[in-house]
């Protein structure tokens, strides 16, 4: 057998380990790998604009599929560029091994050009960062690294010099068989018997979900019904739980909508159901808490808990509705749910008087048409900012719809990026980056790797010509606004220049034959939207404490934000309410 460098075995291990693609930008310390892979069928390399695009790709790419991904810099500042995305998918909890290449062994702690020490600084975005400083540390090291990645749900990162890469692997090693997928965590007797006995006794039942229902939106939905039990959620939950759901009550929190918070609020029983929602001023300080959740260190970190259960939420719910005496009492779920009916009716009426007349176009009324004119297994990429606001509002889930977007780390520029990744997965599937002009201009040459590509992403961009988050940030905190403006060009004209489709829509009437002429189109696309700056958002329940520490969407002296179809689905959730 012919002997093989350490890059290669690297290579060898990562497609052992699933990965498909490795995304980065080439660099000297990167060139024996990339080589590895250049002779290597089984994997291809990805070559980026900017290694942060890489990450975010990387990270999509494991949040779609839940399967290990890869991305990888150069020595120094090239690895650096990482350290943004790499913070994102560790935060969404996404499998991503990221190889953070390295200057010559003999150089490092000598100040050397291009030095930085990355097993160090990517300690604090991952579960695992070490150095290989000798061949005979593969492939044990890059081993354990997958293992931490897929096994906590995260990012692990192996530092790797460019010359220990370019050596030969020592012979005799040991590869062993690569764990690549979760095992599901029962909780204890214990504990279920303990939540069975809080669920029989309190009267008023609330479900609050987030992104670990994924897999048992069944689950819940028998619950709530065995509990009559009002179901709200968190952003990173909508996509699991809000479609097909006749106990649905919106989602809380500083995006939110409809009857979620007066639910949680109102209820005996607040029982959190796989999400680490951050904002505890949205939720209550004087019902019983329950949370559950597979990773233990999110329980109790948000609110003070009267129960804690360790467990998968599919799992927990499975074992304890066998233990939960069926509720008859609906009162509770249908007052809630004729709540968040009144609360949509209220809010969608701002916008649905001559809106498709109105200058600039509003960007709800841009959402709803991109709601309905998307596949419905269209995967949704979204920017932080108020394009997060509109897909909180009005991109209909069906179960079969993805949205992903940077909802735990919050970073601009994401939407392009991670569209990339979900592309690759599958170039048949329609793809839509919701991007902002903050965000999309941040990171725009990755724009060209959609063209270099031929990957058919279809750009949707919000362009209101500002930072129109940060502009509400500041009008929360009593400032005049202040270096949030752009000048903005013809997006469309440089898609068009740099070889893909674009499109300039600035009157209502264009938009939908604009998004049709985009959808058809068989190559990449974007579709520039010229948008109301004043369009702003505010929660549904605001406070002085709210505000404080995190003013995202939080105005006090700005519009409502429409809902779309979801005033549709709580209307028909009303007709579950039994007539007297």
């Amino acid at each position: 057998m012919a002997k093989r460098t350490v890059a290669e075995q690297f290579v060898d291990i990562l497609v052992r380990a699933g990965v498909q693609r490795l995304y980065g930008v080439v660099g000297d310390s990167l060139n024996p790998v990339v080589d590895a892979i250049r002779r290597n069928s089984a994997i291809d390399w990805i070559q980026v604009r900017h290694e942060e695009a890489a990450a975010f790709a990387a990270g999509a790419e494991a949040q779609l599929t839940g399967s290990l991904a890869a991305c990888a810099g150069s020595c120094g500042p090239g690895n650096l560029h990482l350290i943004n995305g790499l913070y994102d998918a560790h935060r969404s909890m996404a499998p991503v091994l990221a190889l953070a290449s390295h200057i010559p062994s003999s150089e490092i702690g000598t100040s050397f050009f291009q030095e930085t020490h990355p097993d160090r600084l990517f300690a604090e975005c991952s579960h695992y960062s070490e150095l290989i400083s000798s061949p005979r540390q593969m492939p044990r090291v890059l081993q354990t690294a997958i293992q931490h990645a897929i096994g906590r749900s995260g990012v692990a990162v192996v530092s790797l010099p460019g010359d220990i890469a370019a050596e030969q692997a020592p012979e005799r090693t040991i590869e062993h068989a690569l764990v690549t997928a979760r095992p599901s965590v029962r909780p204890g007797d214990a504990e279920t018997d303990k939540l069975a006995r809080m669920i029989n006794e309190a009267g008023k039942v609330t479900l609050f979900c987030g992104s670990g229902t994924a897999g048992a939106h069944a689950e819940v939905m028998e619950f709530a019904e065995r509990v009559k039990a009002p179901v709200g959620h968190a952003l990173r939950g909508k996509e699991w739980i809000q479609y097909n759901n006749p106990f649905d009550v919106g989602m809380s929190g500083l995006l939110g909508y409809g009857a979620a918070y007066e639910a949680t609020h109102e209820c005996d029983l607040l029982i959190l159901l796989g999400t680490d929602f951050p904002y505890e001023a949205f939720l209550p300080d004087d019902v019983t808490i329950v949370q559950v959740d597979v990773r233990p260190e999110h329980l109790g970190r948000r609110s003070t808990l009267d129960l804690a259960v360790w467990g998968d939420v599919r799992e927990t719910l499975r074992g304890l509705m066998p233990k939960v005496q069926p509720k008859t009492d609906r009162r509770f779920l249908d007052r809630m749910l004729k709540k968040h009916a009144d609360a949509l009716e209220g809010v969608v009426k701002a916008y649905t008087r001559k809106v498709e007349k109105h200058l600039p176009i509003h960007p709800e009324y841009v959402a709803s048409v991109l709601d309905e004119e998307a596949a419905p297994d269209a995967v949704f990429t979204v920017d932080t900012g108020m394009c997060n606001v509109w897909a909180a509002r009005y991109l209909t889930p069906n179960g079969r719809r993805r949205v992903i977007g940077s909802f735990s780390h919050g970073s601009m520029a994401n939407a392009l990026p991670q569209a990339i990744g979900a592309q690759f997965l599958d170039r048949g599937r329609q793809v839509v980056s919701m991007s902002g002009d903050g965000g999309f201009t941040m990171l725009m040459g990755d724009f060209l790797t959609l063209v270099q590509y031929d990957l058919p992403v279809k750009v949707v961009l919000f362009n209101n010509s500002s930072l129109g988050m940060v502009e509400l940030e500041m009008l929360v905190s009593g400032l005049p606004s202040y270096g949030t403006g752009y000048r903005n060009p013809d997006f469309a004209a440089i898609a068009r220049a740099a070889g893909a489709h674009g499109i300039r829509v600035e009157k209502p009437k264009q938009l939908r034959r604009a998004l049709r002429e985009a959808f058809r189109h068989k190559g990449p696309a974007l579709v520039d939207i010229v948008t109301d700056p004043n369009a702003l958002s505010i929660p549904p329940k605001i406070s002085a404490e709210m505000v404080s520490g995190f003013a995202l969407s939080a105005g006090k002296m700005v519009l409502d934000g429409g809902v779309g179809r979801m005033l549709q689905l709580a209307r028909s959730n009303l007709r579950n309410i039994p007539r007297m």
